[in-house]
């Protein structure tokens, strides 16, 4: 038997060197090791306080690899008027659920600015995948109001298309939607394109088996996904609690060998700067990401909810102290970027939105029965075939 040449010997040690993993080459790059790389910081990243005043530096509680730097104003600006449309889409949502022109709507009212950064720190080919309480970020994806509530009044279908605006439906099983936002990054990366998702879900979802799964396989496929759990505390009426005894849901990243992060989800700025740069880590390689967005839900879990059985009017008080309309409006105003009359433009967008859905949702859909069986299959089976048919007869008959 010949002697190996080098090439086999090359070829041969190349097969057995482990893989890298982004975490411990990004942890390079900020001069820490992988483990103050990949555990967040020790207290959640805020850039602003209650009040908008801006967190000095030196109280931030910085450490290397977790500095966050104040996005432009023009930035901020922008994403305060979405932030406001936001908020307002959600309290007309609540009214029209009130008055019979929704059949439910889940309301996200308190926890908007997480939703309004998950969507603006994405570019045009990336991908968005919503829970059903991420209407708001549908929204600043740039779907239609009107297109995205659809489905609350019972339409049958999705109501926009996901490729369109890179958004995928929105997912009312728990969880399932993370699956699917590894997908799409897994195919992503199998044709070379430079693409990143972004999954959100809510801290309830962290106990679910898919959650497992799709964070799993990302990190072992080294995917370029942005998983954004909305910690609201409550999944339904069950408390965080109840969920896990980790020391926070941003600690389950190292047991998948991603780096996480944990921020303040109703700090505008400290979610765009930290979502902002996720983004950028996972398009650089450094992905999978795990961030945890500490906020609140300030209403019911959905209309047919009761949230008075399983929290105090206390919990909720403090809460609405922290709103983040109130904490970017404020720095904001002091900063000059925001006017008497830039206010009244925003508020007047936000009131036109919000009258241009309501006289929608007043009118009733033009429904077709045949749509039941038009879109089951691309080429409709006999049955299908032999069923509209039967429906047809029957509404001819009703109609002579």
């Amino acid at each position: 038997m010949s002697e190996p040449t080098p090439a086999d010997r090359e070829s041969a040690a190349q097969e057995h060197t482990p893989p890298v993993n982004p975490a411990v080459e990004a942890s390079k790059n900020f001069g820490i090791t992988p483990e103050q790389y990949m555990l967040p910081a020790s207290s959640e990243i805020r850039l602003l306080n209650h009040d908008g005043s801006a967190v000095p530096e030196s109280e931030q509680g910085q450490e290397p690899g977790h500095e966050y730097p104040m996005p432009e104003n023009s930035r901020l600006l922008d994403a305060y008027e979405k932030l406001v449309v936001g908020r307002r889409i959600n309290d007309q949502n609540m009214a029209l659920v009130r008055q019979g022109r929704m059949a439910v709507y889940p309301s996200s009212h308190g926890q908007e600015a997480c939703q309004v950064a998950a969507a603006l720190c994405l570019e045009d080919d990336d991908w968005l995948f919503p829970t059903y309480r991420d209407s708001v970020a549908v929204m600043s994806r740039g779907v239609d109001p009107l297109e995205v509530m659809s489905t609350y009044r019972g339409d049958w279908h999705g109501g926009y298309d996901p490729r369109k605006y890179k958004v995928s439906v929105q997912a009312t099983p728990l969880t399932t939607q993370l699956l699917h936002a590894v997908g799409v990054a897994h195919a992503a990366k199998l044709r070379g394109e430079n693409t990143v998702t972004l999954a959100m879900c809510g801290d309830g979802a962290t106990s679910e088996g898919d959650f497992h799964e799709a964070l799993n396989f990302a990190a072992v496929f080294q995917l370029p996904v942005l998983f954004l759990v909305q910690n609201n505390g409550y999944a339904i009426s069950v408390p965080l609690s109840s969920q896990t005894r980790a020391p926070s849901l941003a600690h389950k990243g190292v047991g998948y060998g991603m780096a996480s992060e944990r921020v303040d989800g109703n700090d505008l700025a400290a979610l765009l700067s930290v979502l902002g740069r996720g983004v950028e880590l996972c398009r650089q390689g450094g992905g999978p990401l795990l961030v945890e967005a500490m906020t609140y839900r300030m209403q019911a879990h959905t209309n047919a909810d009761d949230d008075t059985r399983y929290r105090e009017r206390d919990e909720v008080r403090e809460w609405v102290a922290k709103d983040p309309i109130t904490r970017m409006q404020r720095y904001l105003s002091d900063q000059g970027a925001l006017d008497d009359a830039a206010s009244q433009r925003i508020s007047e967008h936000a009131e036109a939105m919000a009258k241009r859905l309501r006289e929608a949702m007043a009118s009733k859909p033009e429904l077709d029965p045949q749509d039941l069986f038009r879109f089951v299959y691309h080429e409709p089976t006999t049955q299908l075939r032999e069923q509209a048919a039967q429906l047809a007869d029957e509404l001819s008959r009703e109609e002579a």
